[in-house]
């Protein structure tokens, strides 16, 4: 009888295992489970902070950088249209200051309430790309170059070099604008995710301090004093809040002192001849001969005109004499002496206590922020802001040296405005994010 060869059996394959949790082996089936657990967790994310995003802006924040910009432009058109009109490269157009401020305004406002519906959480991604641009943009200010500047790409305007753009146009911008924000985003997302580490120097203190030292070392070469002082100012504001050593701190504070005392009571300047003439001025812009009155302390002598004419209640708005010729600048950096001169003590201090409210809610938003990383970019905003102000102010009115800084929402500047009113756009998105408060 034939019989039938028996098969061999091949011992099963043992199944490999798919990947593991804890060091422990999963099999195909466990592995596919958990990885559609872990979709589902991130859609529930992804839902949550979709929803935590279409919450209710904060409308006091909203209406406070409304109504500085509202009067910020009414300002604008009463101090410009006397330069606007007498100038024949602007076509003798009164409007012109006014109507190119208001397209950015609008274009601003647009942008501002796109960038409050964006849940503030995706800015972390743009991070590294926001400070790698702005550097650029800054390196390429300085490069030097065959145009009639001296540079490869740089466009002066007022006997300083800051702008980027096409020659010859009014497309041109402020890199160091630019780069406030990307300090803002950059630090905000560095500063958040390191933490306790903020209190090292390798890790927390050194990384932050060489790009702030870099863009701020390159906006003083364009030369912008100015704009490094609000980058400086911006970044080691946010260090601050970010829990740096305290130590760095009052370093910090006493190298601030001391390099102050030095450039303003030393002669320090007058031997490097940087900037000496503008401390000549802050001492004493009356004093000197009749050269230096008409030459150097001119401007700082015409805004202090300006504000002692307005007196209590102002000469009424529109009524400048200050802006007819005599004040340089008026529509820009010397904007709040008109406002002084037309609105008097009383307008200008309602002004300034707008611009009070506005910083102290932000701040007030900044602490009751969602997370960390909220809460700095709302620091790093309203940081700007006020600084900005304070600066502005104590220049016009002699407090301090001038350094040619504008006024936020009142100086013409279109890409200034629209980058001011983004960052505002920003501050709101954080605020639709906060937890609204229990009932008792």
């Amino acid at each position: 009888m034939a019989t039938r060869k028996s098969r061999s059996i091949r011992p099963s394959r043992p199944v490999r295992p798919a990947g593991s949790r804890g060091g422990i082996p999963l099999t195909r089936d466990e592995y596919r489970q958990l990885k559609k657990q872990k979709e589902r967790e991130e859609r529930r994310k992804r839902q949550e902070a979709w929803e935590a995003a279409r919450g209710p802006l904060d409308v006091p924040f909203l209406l406070l950088a409304m109504l500085l910009l509202a009067v910020g432009l009414i300002m604008l058109l009463s101090a410009s249209f006397p330069s606007a009109q007498s100038s024949a490269r602007l076509k003798n157009d009164a409007l012109y200051y006014f109507k190119r401020q208001a397209v950015f305004a609008v274009i601003g406002v647009v942008a501002m309430l796109w960038v409050s519906k964006i849940n503030y959480e995706r800015f972390r991604g743009l991070a590294r790309l926001a400070i790698v641009v702005s550097i650029v943009l800054l390196i390429l200010v300085v490069l030097p170059g065959p145009n009639r500047y001296g540079k490869l790409l740089g466009l002066e305007e007022n006997n300083a070099v800051r702008w980027l753009g096409i020659p010859g146009t009014t497309l041109t911008f402020q890199p160091s604008e630019v780069a406030k924000l990307g300090i803002i985003v950059y630090f905000a997302e560095s500063i958040s995710k390191k933490r306790e580490k903020m209190r090292t120097f390798r890790e927390g203190f050194l990384p932050h301090i060489i790009i702030l030292a870099a863009a701020a070392g390159l906006t003083m070469v364009e030369p912008h004093f100015s704009g490094a002082i609000l980058i400086f100012g911006i970044g080691a504001a946010m260090m601050v809040v970010g829990g740096i050593h305290w130590g760095w701190i009052a370093a910090g504070v006493a190298g601030l002192c001391g390099g102050g005392y030095l450039m303003l009571f030393t002669g320090l300047m007058e031997k490097i001849g940087y900037n000496a003439s503008r401390i000549a001025v802050w001492r004493d812009p009356f004093g000197g001969d009749t050269e230096f009155r008409r030459g150097p302390a001119f401007q700082t002598i015409q805004s202090l005109y300006a504000i002692g004419s307005g007196g209590l209640l102002g000469v009424g708005l529109g009524k400048s004499r200050q802006k007819f010729g005599f004040l340089p600048e008026a529509q820009n950096d010397y904007i709040f002496a008109i406002v002084l001169e037309e609105l008097g003590l009383v307008g200008g201090t309602l002004i300034m206590v707008l611009f009070a409210l506005l910083i102290i809610r932000g701040f007030w938003l900044a602490i009751h922020a969602r997370d960390r990383f909220g809460s700095l970019l709302v620091v790093g905003v309203t940081t700007q802001i006020a600084l900005q102000t304070f600066l502005n102010i104590a220049v016009v009115t002699n407090f301090i040296p001038a350094t040619g800084i504008s006024l936020p929402f009142f100086s013409y500047g279109g890409t200034a405005l629209a980058i001011q009113l983004v960052e505002v756009g920003i501050v709101l998105s954080v605020s639709r994010q906060i937890p609204a408060p229990k009932a008792r």
